[in-house]
């Protein structure tokens, strides 16, 4: 399966489901930092983290969609396509008062569903700690004297105050500039940063969609939901450069534009882990980054993979009722997010009727000299992976590595057990989120333009 033999509706609500499954990633890894130090180092791992990821792939998202600027509105668009801001699961809101002044309010934050249980300690890291330096480093990616100020926030007072949180984003040319982080070098400096964009190819003056990322060429198709195209022809976007649009939804981008979004969001991805492991590195060294990128890693590709089989079997056609576990795994790791884009992490999904083979082939992720990425860890046999990704999409699924053939990193092979699989137990412990089972809403059925006042 490839991306862009996909429908139009499928693929708007897939590039939701990857927002989602990146900001889950946090849930699988931080635990595991928690139980190796405390609460308090937890958050300075993950200040590093986002801090190292966000402005990274804040830049890349506005080249591919060409909305490139130092205002306000930029900044939010930025957000609107940032893992750290799942659509549905975090339910933005954005107000635009001019070029340099906006807010933006939380109707529903699942990310404080998850951590209000845990105490009002783990609330005020997660909303005070971490948010303050990494909100500001998000905004700062577009504009180094942009600054986002909590207008209120949790803990919550009344307890079931709504909003969950308000803030505004004041640019101020008397600002002192928010200097970089040296995480954040030190992650633009790495392989997953210099992957190439993918290129969206706007359709033909006859509505013919074009492609999205470097793995579609010669699968053009006409326009129509039900072989890849689009569904209402010209009107469907190929970028993001008009207005803000509030609570934009995915539905309204071309084929070739949801199929570069999905890439770059499972690059995002990527960049993530990269941060997180060189986050650990830097303050605690490389054998336990590598420990807990693992633990990351795992809990991450389970998670991912139920959701994403839960997607396919919901919202493609018919014939997906019709597959056998093993046919709907190959289409899961086909599309799975730890396996793409391809220009950062090859592989090859083959099957028969017995099993599905999956094979790790060279790439510039497997070839990277750094230890701390998930194609590295796939590379030096972080087999757990696999058969997380794979007991994601059925429990009677069984993974084995195999010996790879020559010119081959690594292969697995997966076939039908007669028992169900024991779950990895960093899917287990993941699962305390209410965003691995968490049902996205459906978009509005009109998005609303959010213009500044001159």
């Amino acid at each position: 399966m490839e991306l862009s033999e996909l429908p139009h509706g499928v693929l708007a609500v897939l590039a939701r489901e990857y927002l989602l499954c990146g900001h889950l990633i946090d849930r699988a890894g931080m635990p595991y930092v928690i139980a190796s130090f405390d609460r308090e180092e937890m958050g300075a791992i993950a200040i590093d983290e986002w801090m190292g990821a966000s402005p990274v792939y804040t830049r890349r998202m506005q080249e591919l969609l060409g909305f490139a600027g130092d205002d306000v509105e930029t900044i939010f668009k930025g957000m609107q396509f940032d893992i750290g801001a799942p659509h549905g699961f975090l339910d933005f809101r954005y107000t635009v008062h001019d070029r340099n002044h906006g807010g933006f309010q939380l109707d529903h934050c699942g990310a404080l569903m998850d951590v209000e249980p845990m105490g009002e300690e783990f609330v005020r890291t997660m909303c005070h700690d971490i948010e303050d330096p990494t909100f500001d480093a998000t905004a700062a990616a577009t504009n180094p004297r942009a600054r986002m100020t909590p207008l209120h926030r949790p803990p919550r007072e009344p307890a079931d105050r709504s909003p969950h949180c308000a803030w505004t984003v004041d640019i101020e040319a008397a600002a002192e500039p928010i200097i970089e982080a040296g995480i954040t070098a030190q992650v633009a400096a790495g392989v997953a940063a210099a992957t190439p964009l993918p290129v969206i190819t706007p359709r033909s003056s006859d509505g013919s969609a074009g492609h999205g990322g470097s793995d579609t060429e010669g699968s053009d198709t006409e326009g129509g939901d039900t072989e890849g195209g689009d569904t209402e022809g010209s009107a469907l976007r190929d970028d993001y450069s008009g207005a803000l649009v509030d609570r934009i939804a995915t539905e309204e981008f071309s084929v070739p534009a949801l199929v570069a979004i999905i890439e770059e969001l499972c690059l995002q991805q990527h960049l993530l882990a990269h941060a997180f492991m060189v986050a650990v590195a830097n303050r605690h060294g490389d054998s336990l980054a590598r420990e807990l990128g693992e633990h990351q890693f795992v809990g991450s590709a389970g998670m991912s993979s139920q959701r994403l089989a839960a997607a396919l079997s919901v919202h493609c056609s018919t014939e997906a009722e019709l597959q056998t576990p093993l046919d709907l795994l190959a289409d899961v790791l086909s599309i799975h997010p730890a396996l793409r884009p391809r220009s950062y992490v090859d592989v090859q999904v083959t099957s028969s009727v017995d099993h599905v083979d999956l094979s790790l082939l060279e790439s510039p992720g497997t070839l990277d000299d750094s230890p701390f990425s998930w194609p590295a860890l796939l590379r030096d046999g972080c087999d757990r992976a696999v058969a997380a990704m794979v007991a994601g999409v059925h429990p009677n699924l069984s993974c084995a590595a195999v010996e790879p053939p020559p010119g081959t990193v690594a292969r697995w092979r997966v076939e039908v057990a007669a028992e169900p699989v024991t779950q990895q137990p960093e899917v287990t412990l993941a699962e305390f989120s209410t965003g691995t089972h968490f049902e996205l809403p459906s978009p509005e059925p009109t998005a609303v333009e959010v213009r500044g006042r001159s």
